[in-house]
Order: C-alpha cells, then sequence, then structure tokens
C-alpha cells in the first residue's frame, strides 16, 4: 500500500500490517526506525508504538499504510533569552519538579525504629507496595515490633469493602498543562542529569559519557535508558543456533559487528563461543572438551543440573553468556567486568552432555539485598515451568544464606509475571497449610513469612495486596482467602510439577567482602 511517491523517512508513523496471537490481520501504529535498501525495494525497520520491542521487525512496503502517514514533528528550537543563543527561560513546573525530588531523596532513606501510622479504624485494603514512591501519602502496615499479627481464616471477599487497584498506581501532578508521573524512589547513589533539573537514581558507577571510568566492584546491571540511540534499538542479530535449537533474538547484543550480517550466529552449547559459520563450530567442537558449564556442580535431580560459575575465574564464558542473554533482556546492560557477579546455570542433561536451559546472576555483595540481578530462561525452554524453578533456587540460595532477597528492578514484563506468580503461590502455600489452636483463628506476621519464604517483605506485601487479601477490620489486619483464590491456587500448584528439593542442593557460602577470595 506504499506509495513510491510519497518518501518515507526515520520518524515517520503510520499503520503497519501484522499478525497478532489469533493469526488474524491487525494494523497497529508504527514508527519508522530505519531505512534500508534492498535489491529491487526498500525496507522498514519499524516498532509498534505501545508493542514490545521484541515485536520490532523489518517489512516491506506492501505492508505500510500510506494514507494515515504522520511526518515527525520538527523539534521546537530553543528560545534565547536577553538576544543570546542558548539560554533558556525559567519554567514555571520546574520549581515542582525540584520540591518532589527533594522530596523522593529524602524519603528514600529507611528510617530505622521509626513507628509506622496506624491507618484510620475504616474497613479497607493497605494500599502498600514495594515501588511506591515514600514520598506518596499512604498507609502502611505495622512493623513486627509493634507485635501486629493478621489473622488468617477463609472467607468471601466481597465481605469487606476494599479500595480501587487504581489507588495503588503510581500519582501524577498536572503542571503547565502537562502531567508528569511521580517516579518511585529507587535506592541506590543519585546524581543530576546533564541539562535537567531531575534527580537520577543509579547503582552503576558510570562516567557521565556512559563508558565504566574503571572497573566496578559492586553495582547492578541496571540499563541506563539516557544512552540509548538508534542502534541500540534495533535488532543487529538475524538468527542464533545453539545446539539443536534456533533462536530468535528480541532486542539488540552487542556482539562483534562483523558477524552482524551474518544470516545465522554460530553457538557452542557448552562453551558458549560464536562462531560465524557452520564449518568453524565444527572444526571447534573437535577441540572443544567442555560438555557442562564450567564451574562447580552444586545441584542434581533428575535430568536438572545447577552450575555454580565465578564472573572472574571463569570470565569467556561468563561475557559470553551476557552476550547471549541480552538477546533476551532489555532492561539490562552489558558488562565486560563480570568479576562481582556468580552466575547460576541451569541444564538439562541427556547422553550428549550439559545443555543451557537457562540462567541467574548475582553480585556477590549486595548492599541492596538483591538475590538475583538478570535472570532469563531460554526461549525454547519457556511456558514449561523452568523459569518458577530458577526463581525458587535463588530463593532456596538466600535461604541458606539466612537472608531475606529481592530481584533487581525493574523486572522485564514476563519476569514479573513469574515473579508475581512464584510469589502468590509460596505465600498462599504457607498461609493455607496454617493450623489453629483451640478453635481460633491462625495468625501469622509479615516478618514470619518473609522469614520462612526468605522473599522479602516489601515484596511479600505487595503480593497480599497483587492478591487482595489484605484488610484492616476493627483494629486488627486480616488476610480474607476466598474460594476462588483457594481453588486457583490448588489448580495452579497441580500444574507445577518441577520444584526444587532443598536436600539435593550442596552450597556453602562464601564470605564475599574479604577480597581475597575474589
Amino acid at each position: 500500500m506504499a506509495d513510491a511517491s510519497v518518501e518515507i523517512v526515520e520518524g515517520c508513523r503510520l499503520p503497519v500490517l501484522r499478525k497478532n496471537q489469533e493469526n488474524e490481520d491487525e494494523w497497529p501504529l508504527a514508527e519508522i526506525l530505519s531505512v534500508r535498501d534492498a535489491p529491487g525495494r526498500k525496507l522498514y525497520y519499524v516498532h509498534y508504538v505501545d508493542f514490545n520491542k521484541r515485536l520490532d521487525e523489518w517489512v516491506t512496503p506492501d505492508r505500510l499504510d500510506i494514507k494515515k502517514l504522520q511526518f515527525p514533528k520538527k523539534e521546537a528550537k530553543t528560545p534565547t533569552k536577553n538576544g543570546l543563543p542558548g539560554s533558556r527561560p525559567s519554567s514555571p513546573d520546574r520549581d515542582v519538579r525540584k520540591s518532589l525530588d527533594l522530596n523522593v531523596q529524602s524519603a528514600s532513606a529507611p528510617s530505622r525504629g521509626k513507628t509506622l501510622p496506624t491507618p484510620k479504624r475504616k474497613a479497607e485494603s493497605v494500599s502498600l507496595a514495594s515501588q511506591v514512591s515514600a514520598a506518596m501519602s499512604v498507609p502502611s502496615l505495622p512493623s513486627s515490633a509493634e507485635a501486629s499479627q493478621a489473622s488468617v481464616y477463609p472467607a468471601v471477599r466481597e465481605a469487606f469493602s476494599t479500595k480501587s487497584r487504581e489507588d495503588e498506581q503510581l500519582t501524577s501532578i498536572t503542571t503547565n498543562g502537562t502531567t508528569r508521573r511521580i517516579l518511585p524512589s529507587q535506592p541506590g547513589r543519585k546524581r543530576k542529569n546533564c541539562g535537567t533539573d531531575e534527580v537520577r537514581t543509579e547503582d552503576s558507577q558510570d562516567s557521565s559519557d556512559g563508558i565504566p571510568s574503571a572497573p566496578r566492584m559492586t553495582g547492578s546491571l541496571v540499563s541506563d535508558r539516557s544512552h540509548d540511540d538508534i542502534v541500540t534499538r534495533m535488532k543487529n542479530i538475524d538468527c542464533i543456533e545453539l545446539g539443536r535449537h534456533r533462536l530468535k533474538p528480541w532486542y539488540f547484543s552487542p556482539y562483534p559487528q562483523e558477524l552482524t550480517s551474518l544470516p545465522i550466529l554460530y553457538l557452542c552449547e557448552f562453551c558458549l563461543k560464536f562462531l560465524k559459520s557452520l564449518k568453524c563450530l565444527q572444526r571447534h567442537l573437535t577441540k572443544c572438551n567442555l560438555r557442562h558449564p564450567p564451574g562447580n556442580e552444586i545441584y542434581r535431580k533428575g535430568t536438572i543440573s545447577y552450575f555454580e560459575i565465578d564472573g572472574r575465574k571463569n570470565k569467556t564464558y561468563s561475557q559470553n553468556l551476557c552476550l547471549l542473554a541480552k538477546c533476551f533482556l532489555d532492561h539490562k546492560t552489558l558488562y565486560y567486568d563480570t568479576d562481582p557477579f556468580l552466575f547460576y546455570v541451569m541444564t538439562e542433561y541427556d547422553s550428549k552432555g550439559f545443555h543451557i536451559v537457562g540462567y541467574f546472576s548475582k553480585e556477590k555483595e549486595s548492599t541492596e539485598d538483591y538475590n538475583v540481578a538478570c535472570i532469563l530462561t531460554l526461549p525454547p525452554y519457556q511456558r514449561r515451568g523452568y523459569g518458577k524453578l530458577l526463581i525458587e533456587f535463588s530463593y532456596e540460595l538466600s535461604k541458606v544464606e539466612g537472608k531475606t532477597g529481592t530481584p533487581e528492578k525493574p523486572l522485564s514484563d514476563l519476569g514479573l509475571l513469574s515473579y508475581r506468580s512464584y510469589w502468590s503461590q509460596t505465600i498462599l502455600e504457607i498461609l493455607m497449610d496454617l493450623k489453629s489452636d483451640n478453635g481460633e483463628r491462625p495468625q501469622i506476621t509479615i516478618n514470619e513469612i518473609s522469614e520462612i519464604t526468605s522473599v522479602k517483605k516489601e515484596d511479600v506485601i505487595s503480593t497480599l495486596q497483587y492478591l487482595n487479601l489484605i484488610n484492616y477490620y476493627k483494629g486488627q489486619y486480616i488476610l480474607t482467602l476466598s474460594e476462588d483464590i483457594v481453588e486457583g491456587h490448588e489448580r495452579a500448584m497441580q500444574k507445577r510439577h518441577l520444584r526444587i528439593d532443598p536436600k539435593c542442593l550442596h552450597f556453602t557460602p562464601k564470605d564475599w567482602s574479604k577480597r581475597g577470595k575474589w
């Protein structure tokens, strides 16, 4: 449907034909990110607006609806002040933003020993999520120091009036005719972003130009989105052959430039070395002695094994693993300094060796109680319970370490779904196993749930809220389990066949605070 007389340039928006999940035609709005010449025609790389980037693709002109073409808007020139170019007029919303940022800064520091406010006695659910900014006024759960306990008993959820879930969303303010969201406070180092008054919080110790000034000893793998450009927004690898699987990457990954033009990138499934041709791979396999990931096997049950890999001792493997993972993770960045991280690779065994299924990484020392930095199940193994098995294994390690843990934020859309499902099933499993004493309702504290599961307290609270279980009634917090919740949980547990057996785990935590052990 493209008209040859109209030149379509980068930044244009128009409807593009694609197939939905039901294999039906639809015309979502898409943005043109790049144009390239192919023999006899042009190809357009499009990003579907309001869709995940993994759906981005090259399309032919016949899939474009040229009648609804929207050209990119010209950027407004910077207004001048006192005749001097480059000077910026004062913005009426800047003071509001400053005050918001100051609130976020002051509220992000945890207050120890402080008594949390008690909500009104009106029957309502507690609006407290793990990522809600402390600058917002929300009722909170009392701490265990106040000896508050939540009673658990089956009841119809409609018996209590509950707040709309919209109350849990981040609030926004309107200034100067534009709506601005109040961003959640994130722990980490704060610094000012050049050219604005907004304060950015970052965990990574990067310099302002995006290049690490020195090897990082700690920190997160959260991607700094301010350095995104048109190159990193586009997939650069068409296909990856890994063992008996061929994978279509979802996102950009910084493989060497000369490999990005190949129709297929070949990887050794044991050492993850990347090669440019099948002949090179076959020659490599005659010399590669690995039949499992390097490192220590710390868990085995049936055909499932876990290997612990030190990012310092096995640097090449760790870097290759990060390159592969970046093809399917958009919110994480890639560091060639893998020294501060441990990698736990899950494998499936057969007669040919241990085949990688997925992995998660974690910092050797985390100041934020993160027990996962990156987590990934490779696409051929998704929707088979392996993702939840990786999450369960990360919490089993936290139990051995005697700590509570939480995944590093932000989570991807699929990661959030997996974690929310795992938290819900784990907490409901505990609540349904509670026994009543002397005919009274069983009681349990949030801290006790956290200690049993090693799930961080904030994640327990947000999960109870997400399930709409927690209510404030007659001066105390109660957890109401409706029949729908119980039946849904039982159906989900029947499908969950893969579980971690703590008896098969052979793991001794190390004290990484001593640099000599690095």
